[in-house]
């Protein structure tokens, strides 16, 4: 089946992203997003594998949302300044959205190779910043571990970023 127009994956994604906000990720079911988005819930269907690949889709997407307004905190940024500015804009990211947040801690799945390279950016992202210390391999990733323990947690990661 094709999507209905007019409701697409992203509106979706920030429709859940909102009722997350508002009242936590079990506040988002298909019933209450097809509710906001004006839609039967069986034309979620089109977009997302039932409620788990919804709430799937919706860590991807605060992983995806939190590495992005990182990427912009530390744009031209280096050394303490740029350290300060994207643990600041995680911080932010926490409070202003904490459902999604919340959806951007869940546990991961094997399937969710997705999911995982975009944690593994925010990782690699990390570790650059870290580079001016010149922490040795464990001391840097035991950092990074401290930096984000939450949403780290779940993601493997191996040693092999070029800085």
């Amino acid at each position: 089946m094709s999507p209905r127009p007019g409701i697409d994956r992203l509106q979706l994604l920030q429709s859940a992203a909102e009722l997350a906000d508002q009242g936590g990720l079990h506040a988002v079911t298909l019933a209450a997003l097809a509710g906001k988005l004006g839609v039967r819930s069986p034309s979620l269907y089109n977009h997302v594998d039932g409620l788990s690949g919804l709430h799937a889709a919706l860590t991807l997407h605060g992983l995806q949302t939190l590495h992005e307004q990182m990427l912009k905190a530390v744009a031209g940024r280096s050394g303490e300044d740029a350290l300060r500015f994207v643990c600041l804009t995680y911080v932010d990211f926490a409070r202003s959205h904490p459902g999604l947040y919340e959806a951007a801690l869940q546990p991961l799945r094997p399937d969710q190779q997705e999911t995982q390279r975009v944690g593994n950016q925010i990782v690699e992202l990390l570790l650059r910043i870290l580079t001016p210390y010149q922490l040795s391999e464990p001391e840097a990733l035991h950092t990074v571990r401290t930096l984000s323990q939450p949403f780290v947690t779940g993601f493997s990661y191996s040693w092999n970023v070029p800085v």
